[in-house]
């Protein structure tokens, strides 16, 4: 179904008001986690059974807006095609994220679940404090994120100087909101997978109002203990059991994997 004209127009016309906008304000982010050209790949299932791929990529070029150079970040999540007649999945989510403050310009979200499809975009006015999006334009809070850019963002904190119940606090925008998502530091684990053996830190990151993404169960992540802090494991607890993704491989990191053991 094509997209009514007056989305497109709201979308065009945010981008030349942020353009027409001086970004001279904007924060610097330090970043020594992950960098251009970075691609992690996964394999989801549940418990013993394996349901399908997903894979973290950031692009080799970077991409401009308003000036800017921006990772182009992208997830993508797919069923095996084998199991597609059960539940055939291919999600994409994409996100613009400034290189210089890690925070996102951008976001496309692109749903194909069964018979369920969702096209979704915003972009956001970093300067202005909005999020012009598909579904209405929002007020949101300085440096808002996505729930992919709040992933890389964590990641190019420092952690490992936390201590257990520390907490890294920033703001995310989804479903029309702007929330306040507390990543919370469990402490530290040893994580086995395909890639290899990892020392890792467990965080878990929770909406105040609930569960991340509105999930009735936890979602925990294993975070490896050294200065990418690549996610090795994510595990989404659920009533009936837990949902895994779990690497498989890694190319293009920004720099060594000294957690890895084996």
């Amino acid at each position: 179904m094509t997209r009514p004209l007056i989305s497109i127009a709201l979308l065009a016309f945010a981008a030349i008001q942020i353009a027409a906008e001086d970004p001279s304000s904007m924060r610097f982010a330090p970043n020594e986690a992950f960098g251009l050209g970075e691609r992690l790949e996964y394999d989801v299932g549940y418990k013993f059974i394996k349901a399908g791929t997903a894979v973290f990529s950031v692009g080799k070029d970077p991409v401009n807006v308003n000036g800017r150079p921006c990772y182009d970040i992208r997830f993508d999540v797919m069923s095996l095609s084998s199991l597609d007649f059960l539940y055939r999945v291919r999600d994409r989510y994409r996100t613009l994220v400034d290189i210089d403050g890690i925070f996102p310009w951008k976001f496309e979200q692109t749903i194909r679940e069964g018979g369920y499809k969702k096209d979704y975009e915003a972009t956001f006015d970093q300067v202005g404090n909005k999020a012009y999006t598909t579904e209405g334009t929002f007020d949101v809070p300085p440096f808002v994120h996505d729930i992919v850019s709040a992933f890389y963002y964590v990641r190019s904190v420092d952690v490992r100087k936390f201590k257990k119940g520390e907490t890294v606090n920033l703001k995310n925008f989804f479903d029309r909101e702007s929330h306040d998502l507390v990543v919370r530091i469990l402490g530290r684990q040893q994580v086995e997978v395909e890639a290899g053996t990892f020392n890792c830190i467990v965080v878990e990151p929770v909406i105040k109002s609930g569960s991340l993404f509105k999930f009735e169960g936890r979602l925990l992540l294993w975070l490896s203990d050294d200065d990418r802090r690549i996610p090795v494991k994510v595990s989404t607890k659920i009533p009936i059991g837990t949902i895994d993704a779990e690497l498989t491989g890694y190319r293009g990191l920004r720099g060594p994997l000294t957690s890895k053991i084996k």
